[in-house]
């Protein structure tokens, strides 16, 4: 029993509500608690929202044309690690990181690069469609943010990242700059897209977790557009090797 209070009442901490507030929600599984606060306990139960609360992904559901939007954030900060974790798990087929410098993904998912390789070893193609850090895109781009730590800055790391990974050959990375004010990650037939706001980093920015159900839905459309600039890329290796990047 005095586990269980000790629990709630660390729940509750990470939640920012009391205690009493966490055992009304174990004694009345049908409660459902607003949306932030089952963010904050999923994140810091490490489990799903459909898990903990499936009646509130289940009333949801839509059956109209929107009805690959599976939830939305109002920053991409606001949303669950553990989200990103399982999407990169469950993936089979294809994860596909087209953010600009995916620089977050690094610092946010533990050993992020020992998940890569073994999705890869087991026949998983692992695609980074990255920002051209020499680009007058960038360079523009960084003007406008006017952070310290800047876009060039954050592509160094996930490229460091990646030279870590050239050993694996289903790991793919190219330079394309079309992409800077929308980031795509694909995980087989689910997806979080970001568009980035004026002067905003993408952690500031709204997200959106889709999950395939149509054909040029949603879904689709933003794959297209992945698809599209990954064909007009640079492979980073033959850029970098020649010395133009």
């Amino acid at each position: 029993m005095g586990r269980e209070v000790a629990a709630e009442a660390q729940l509750a901490e990470a939640c920012g509500v009391d205690a009493k507030t966490v055992g009304r929600w174990i004694a009345s599984p049908t409660r459902i608690p607003h949306a932030r606060h089952r963010w904050a306990a999923c994140e810091a139960l490490g489990e799903e929202e459909s898990t903990l609360w499936p009646t509130a992904v289940r009333s949801a559901l839509k059956t109209g044309p929107d009805r690959e939007v599976i939830q939305v954030f109002p920053y991409r900060s606001a949303a669950p690690a553990s989200l990103w974790r399982s999407l990169i798990t469950k993936a089979q087929r294809e994860l596909t990181f087209a953010g600009y410098t995916n620089y977050f993904l690094w610092l946010e998912q533990a050993n992020l690069a020992g998940a890569l390789r073994r999705k890869a070893q087991t026949g998983c193609r692992v695609r980074f469609l990255i920002g051209d850090p020499d680009s007058s895109v960038t360079r523009a781009r960084e003007a406008e943010e006017g952070v310290p730590l800047t876009l060039s800055t954050r592509i160094a790391v996930t490229m460091s990242e990646l030279q870590r990974l050239r050993d694996v050959g289903d790991i793919e990375g190219r330079f394309e700059t079309g992409h800077v004010n929308l980031s795509v990650f694909r995980f087989d037939d689910e997806m979080i897209v970001t568009p980035i706001l004026a002067r905003r980093v993408g952690h500031d920015s709204p997200m959106m977790h889709l999950r395939r159900a149509q054909d040029d839905g949603m879904f689709d459309r933003f794959a297209d557009h992945v698809e599209e600039l990954w064909s007009r890329g640079r492979n980073i290796w033959e850029v970098t090797e020649h010395g133009q990047a």
